[in-house]
């Protein structure tokens, strides 16, 4: 077998002390951008004696020389007829294009977080904004927009589930990711992004001891039993003979509110709502409302719901139930930071309709009082952008007690 010697030319350019200039000239080259010079060095003297060489010079450069990439050209295309760019390629390996590269990724970034930010949980719940803004911060997983995307929508996947069925933390875990138990086990990634998300909506710290992070997962319905769980009713008088329908009317009859457990809640027997047009249940947030109306209409009160602050799964739980016999549901809450994050996952959650909750609803109420506390962190308030602008401009909190009367009027007008 013949081997084919290189050329003179072709040898002078494979010179090992020329080595380090190739692979400079390949790496500046492989950056994408438009390259007129490269700087090498430090150059020891058989080095600067082979670049002298090369380029014709009449003396040694410098230790740490700046080439002209249009003079290198010239003297590799005169010794052995290749470009630069084709020479190194032969030398050292293909060019790279590092910034398409970049820009790639930053692509791809940049599709990742708009995905995030128009996700349908996140869009439903706005106090998710400062949640998807600290998941853009601390950037990607192992650098992978797709190992960040299938992360995030295990996240999205089970703050969709909440409030969860008061079922202990694997068993939710289980039934919402596939199977996998341990997927929500403390210190995961995943469970302190999703208890990022929690702190969040809540608007607390993130939890960072044991029994903090018992507390949050308990409020978003994680727990080992379904009687923790209650909600409070009144006026409710579903037809059936079942053990829910059964409670609830006698309660309602007496002229007393009921508190429900979500066991009954799961277990309703027959449960049916009678009424010649859908039914409306009006909620509430806080017990003092559904008190003042117990005690004023008596066993003459309209079905009247109260979540007693942030909707847990018993709440939610009735109040689908509730949606699935035809109810037309009304929610009304406070009028701050935390009340309007309750009542975009409320109105999330179930198929409720915000009720007096508008923006000329809260100017009417402001109206009414001197003073009060400020309303704390506003978000985007669901179905009324002007509502979060009027309650900055006024700058207080009304929650409901203020404004009883008018909503009790309201379910007067429910009664006739």
């Amino acid at each position: 077998m013949t081997h084919t010697e290189p050329a003179p030319g072709e040898r002078t350019l494979r010179r090992p002390e020329l080595r380090p200039l190739w692979h400079t000239v390949h790496s500046r080259l492989s950056s994408g951008r438009h390259v007129t010079r490269v700087r090498l060095g430090p150059l020891d003297e058989a080095q600067r004696e082979a670049l002298a060489d090369l380029l014709g010079l009449d003396r040694l450069p410098d230790p740490h020389p700046s080439v002209s990439l249009a003079r290198l050209e010239e003297a590799v295309t005169e010794l052995s007829g290749l470009s630069v760019s084709e020479t190194v390629t032969e030398l050292v390996g293909p060019l790279d294009d590092r910034a398409t590269e970049r820009r790639r990724k930053e692509d791809e970034r940049a599709k990742l977080w708009a995905w995030l930010d128009g996700h349908a949980t996140v869009r439903a719940q706005p106090a998710l904004v400062g949640w998807t803004a600290s998941c853009r911060a601390t950037g990607l997983v192992s650098g992978s927009p797709d190992l960040t995307r299938n992360l995030l929508a295990d996240a999205l996947t089970v703050l969709a589930e909440f409030p969860a069925q008061a079922e202990p933390l694997p068993v939710f875990a289980a039934r919402v990711l596939k199977g996998d138990s341990h997927a929500l086990d403390d210190g995961t990634r995943l469970s302190t992004l999703v208890l990022r998300a929690l702190a969040t909506l809540h608007d607390t710290a993130v939890p960072e001891s044991a029994a903090d992070r018992r507390a949050l997962w308990t409020r978003a319905g994680v727990s080992d039993d379904d009687l923790s769980a209650t909600v409070l009713v009144g006026g409710l008088r579903p037809a059936g003979e079942g053990p829910l329908a059964r409670v609830a009317r006698v309660c309602a009859g007496a002229g007393q509110a009921a508190s429900l457990t979500l066991a009954q809640l799961r277990a309703p027997g027959e449960f049916t709502l009678t009424s010649d047009s859908p039914p409306v249940v009006h909620a509430v947030e806080n017990p003092s409302i559904l008190a003042l109306a117990v005690r004023r209409f008596g066993s003459d009160c309209p079905p009247l719901v109260c979540t007693s602050g942030w909707p847990n799964s018993a709440a939610i739980h009735l109040l689908r139930l509730l949606a699935d016999r035809g109810a037309i549901l009304r929610y009304h809450g406070d009028f701050d930071g935390e009340g309007i994050r309750i009542a975009a996952y409320l109105l999330d959650k179930t198929p409720a309709r915000p009720w007096r909750m508008t923006a000329v609803d809260y100017r009417a109420a402001a109206a009414r009082i001197s003073h009060g506390p400020k309303p704390g962190r506003l978000t985007e308030a669901p179905r009324d952008p002007e509502l979060i602008r009027a309650m900055a401009e006024h700058g207080i909190a009304v929650v409901e007690e203020p404004v009883a009367d008018v909503l009790l009027a309201d379910l007067v007008d429910a009664i006739a």
